[in-house]
């Protein structure tokens, strides 16, 4: 199949959501795609090794979509073929108690991936600027100072909280971490078909909430909220990518050539050379481990 360009499928400053496509297959049936995510994601397994022990970067990917834009089956494809110390994901759910204690970045500043690692996080820090923007009443919880009631919640304050997730991301990458945001772009009509397959299926039925309905009211909001964000945030050093999500196979495709196109460019990321003195005596150390047979 033809290469993926990441900048195919970048968000700008002025993305319009409705205007980007929700359905891709590349002219590949799904065998195909499946082939094709195997490849790639045997690549990416193995930059993930040489990073490691590299051990200068770590790399953060942000997924976010609707209800069942695919985040969970998307994580379980793309990165199969990681060595499991190398990846760690992290689902954020709503905030615990201990998590409303500290301020709205700090659970997600905690679970940052460490030098050398890959992190997802499957919803992410843009949930403070998405499902509390379409229920500004859930910032309340957070016990803010000057914040009284939803009255007090005003575009100031969301611009604030822009400039703090622009902030926080810039430092991230300034320090190591390469920063990937994905969001899973499905229509409202995939999304119904796919809140009807939970309900179809017995052994789906555990994924099923009442209150799927009641968010799905609000999909032109959301939809607002989410090009507002993305337009936002999306910069060199974290950029946003808009992923066509109907097609779950085609999506993993997508997401995983784009981290590939985008990783493979850092050509620093090598192995590091043994220290002289050892290279110079790996004979020796071969004689040593030979000599010890029984």
């Amino acid at each position: 199949m033809k290469s993926i360009q990441p900048e195919d499928y970048r968000a700008s400053s002025d993305v319009v959501l409705k205007e980007n496509r929700t359905y891709q297959d590349f002219e590949l049936d799904k065998k195909e795609l499946k082939e094709e995510l195997q490849r790639v994601r045997k690549k990416l397994g193995d930059f993930q090794n040489t990073m490691y022990a590299h051990g200068k970067y770590a790399v953060l990917i942000c997924l976010q979509g609707m209800d069942t834009a695919g985040k969970d089956s998307l994580v379980r494809e793309v990165f199969k073929d990681f060595n499991a110390r190398g990846v760690v994901v992290h689902s954020f759910k709503v905030p615990t108690e201990l998590e409303r204690d500290h301020d709205y970045l700090w659970r997600h500043y905690i679970a940052l991936p460490a030098r050398g690692k890959f992190g997802v996080f499957n919803r992410t820090h843009y949930e403070n600027v998405l499902v509390t923007r379409v229920h500004p009443e859930y910032i309340l919880g957070e016990n803010l100072p000057g914040v009284e009631s939803v009255a007090d919640i005003d575009e100031a304050f969301w611009d604030r909280r822009f400039d703090q997730i622009n902030d926080f991301e810039r430092h991230l990458a300034e320090n190591g971490t390469l920063v990937y945001k994905f969001f899973l772009h499905i229509s409202k009509e995939e999304q119904r078909q796919r809140l009807l397959r939970r309900l179809r299926l017995k052994h789906k039925h555990w994924k099923f909430s009442p209150g799927d309905l009641e968010e799905r009211k609000l999909w032109d909001l959301y939809m607002d909220c989410y090009q507002d964000a993305i337009r936002r945030t999306s910069h060199d050093h974290a950029p946003w990518f808009v992923v066509p999500g109907d097609n779950k196979n085609a999506a993993r495709v997508i997401v995983a050539s784009i981290l590939w196109e985008a990783l493979n460019k850092y050509k620093d990321i090598v192995e590091p050379e043994l220290d002289e003195k050892i290279r110079a005596n790996i004979a020796e150390y071969k004689q040593q481990l030979e000599n010890e047979k029984e």
